[in-house]
Formats: C-alpha cells, sequence, structure tokens
C-alpha cells in the first residue's frame, strides 16, 4: 500500500507557505494604514533606547576601579571589590533600612491616598466645585521640594513654626516635627502625601471614568446607598489599575528620590533621614568614588527587580492581576 506522507508533507508546507504571506501582508497592511501610530511610538521608544539601554554600557564602572582622565573602557577592572566594601560599611546597612523603612511608610500611607481621593472627587455632583478641588489638589506636585522643605520649616520649626507659635500661645507644649525622629518621619510621610496625593488621583479618575454607568444604575433601583456602590462597583472597577500601580510600587521599594529627605534632613535626624540616594551623594558623588555610587545603583536595581517580579508573581497568583 503506497505512503501518503510525501504528500502530506507537501500539503503541510504549502498551507505554511500560504500563512505566513498571508501574514506578510496583513503585517504591510497594518503598517500602511496605521503608520503614524507607529512612527508616534517611535519617537518614545527613540527616547529609552538613547536615554535609558544605551547608557547601560556605563555599569561596568561598578567593577572597575574608574578614574575619568582614563575613561571606562581604559580604566583596570577590580571584580566585585566595590561590592565588598559596600557591605562593610556600617552606615550602609543603616542607610537600607530607612530606605525601606521609608518606602514602606510610603506605601502603606501614600498609596491609598490617591485612590480615596479620586472616589471621594467621583462622588462630588457639583462641577465646578469638583474641577476647583482638583485644580487645587494637582496644584502641588508642580511645586519643588526645595519650596515645599522651606514651608515645611517655616510652618513647622520647633522654635519659629506658625504651627508651633500657636500651641504655645495656646499654653501647650511645642511639638519638635523636625528634631525628633519619630516626629521626623511622620512630617516626612505626610509631606510626601500633600504633594504627590492629588497628582496620582488622575490615573484613577480615568479608570473610574471607564466603569459602566448602568451598573450604579441598576444598584440604584435595588436600593444600594453611595456606600455599597462604592464597596460593590467602584472599587472593583478599578481593581486592575490599583494592583499594577501597587506593582510598580513594590518594585521602587529599594530606590527612593534624593530631594525629598535631602531637604527635609537635619543632623538631629541623620539616624532615620540618610537613606541610599543621600549615601550615594555623600559618599560617591562628593567624594569622586564613582565605582562606590555605580556599584549601589546597580544593587538598587537588582533588588527593585526581585520586588517587581516577586510582587507580580504573588498578585497574579493571588488576585490573577499583574503587568504581564
Amino acid at each position: 500500500m503506497p505512503s501518503n506522507e510525501p504528500a502530506m508533507d507537501k500539503t503541510l508546507a504549502s498551507q505554511y507557505t500560504i500563512r505566513s504571506s498571508a501574514l506578510k501582508k496583513s503585517r504591510r497592511l497594518f503598517l500602511n494604514q496605521d503608520w503614524q501610530l507607529y512612527a508616534l511610538l517611535s519617537l518614545p521608544m527613540l527616547y529609552f533606547l538613547i536615554f535609558k539601554y544605551i547608557p547601560m554600557y556605563g555599569v561596568t564602572i561598578a567593577f572597575k576601579d574608574f578614574n575619568m582622565f582614563q575613561g571606562i573602557w581604559k580604566s583596570p577592572w577590580v571584580g566585585l571589590d566595590a561590592f565588598r566594601e559596600i557591605f562593610l560599611m556600617k552606615d550602609f546597612y543603616k542607610v537600607l533600612r530607612n530606605t525601606m523603612l521609608l518606602n514602606l511608610l510610603d506605601l502603606v500611607v501614600s498609596f491609598p491616598a490617591p485612590i480615596i481621593l479620586a472616589v471621594l472627587l467621583n462622588e462630588i455632583r457639583i462641577k465646578w466645585f469638583k474641577k476647583g478641588a482638583q485644580t487645587v489638589l494637582y496644584l502641588p506636585h508642580f511645586i519643588s521640594w526645595v519650596i515645599i522643605g522651606g514651608m515645611v520649616y517655616q510652618l513647622l520649626s520647633t522654635n519659629t513654626g506658625l504651627v508651633n507659635i500657636l500651641l504655645k500661645s495656646s499654653g501647650m507644649k511645642a511639638i519638635p516635627f523636625l528634631t525628633e525622629p519619630i516626629y521626623w518621619v511622620i512630617t516626612y510621610v505626610g509631606a510626601g502625601v500633600w504633594q504627590n496625593a492629588g497628582w496620582g488621583t488622575i490615573i484613577y479618575l480615568a479608570a473610574l471614568a471607564g466603569i459602566n454607568k448602568e451598573l450604579y444604575e441598576a444598584a440604584e433601583v435595588d436600593g444600594a446607598g453611595r456606600l455599597r456602590k462604592i464597596w460593590n462597583i467602584t472599587l472593583p472597577g478599578i481593581k486592575p489599575t490599583i494592583m499594577i500601580l501597587l506593582i510598580i510600587n513594590i518594585g521602587h521599594m529599594a530606590s527612593i528620590g534624593f530631594e525629598r529627605p535631602f531637604v527635609l534632613a537635619n543632623p538631629l535626624v541623620t539616624d532615620v533621614s540618610d537613606v541610599i540616594s543621600t549615601f550615594v551623594y555623600k559618599v560617591g558623588i562628593n567624594s569622586a568614588r564613582f565605582t562606590i555610587a555605580t556599584a549601589i545603583g546597580l544593587f538598587q536595581a537588582v533588588v527593585g527587580l526581585i520586588f517587581l517580579l516577586s510582587s507580580n508573581y504573588i498578585s497574579k497568583k493571588v488576585t490573577d492581576q499583574g503587568i504581564w
């Protein structure tokens, strides 16, 4: 009985050829129809390529005894000596602890703040008041931390701050907002909430706009009040957005901005105010130890990647929501 395998192979090969040619045609069709969109997409891709990926060759400084006169490639290799030196520094573990602690407090306090604000703004029915409230809440985001630091000192300074002057005039004791570690941490977190909470509501308000209004109408017919609609419709509707932003924030646990701790810090609270970014500035930049600064930056990136992947994995397992 003759075998049909050669004929089957020819049929499969012809089908594969037809599919590949159809796929190429569809790609050309998409490029011809939407070339403007691809052109716009190329701009941010070019930005990331030039300013994010190409400079990554500078990571090799962490493994070299960098000399600015010799350049990156001609500087001698030292292997992992910079990392060994970092892990032997006592101050490094202190700044790592402070970074994790402050970021954790920001995550616990600052992360829910824009969600609550967005839900409250979504419930406002007077349009002019809603727009005015949004403008007032957005404004602090555009104020630099240098100005915010000056405002904090003017308001919360122990002897000359407006808040403590009012407390003293009322017969109460002055509160050392900027000189006691616990109060300084509270001030640090509170200033961050004030500056970022309003701006963070933009994403959540966009997510709230995508919720089907018929769900609220059906819930109202069933007799649900505002709180019940928020709990059963609003929050589940923005759950994917919340989870994605939560994962991104957890990925930033090992990194921290330079401006806020640097501006608000003072010698009396260095035990809690020294963080990785200020440590890099003092040890790496001021002392021109660029190898140490790069090694700390690489350590931050690796730890942040581990946090990001771990939180995304846990989120996918628990809530079936993730970045990828």
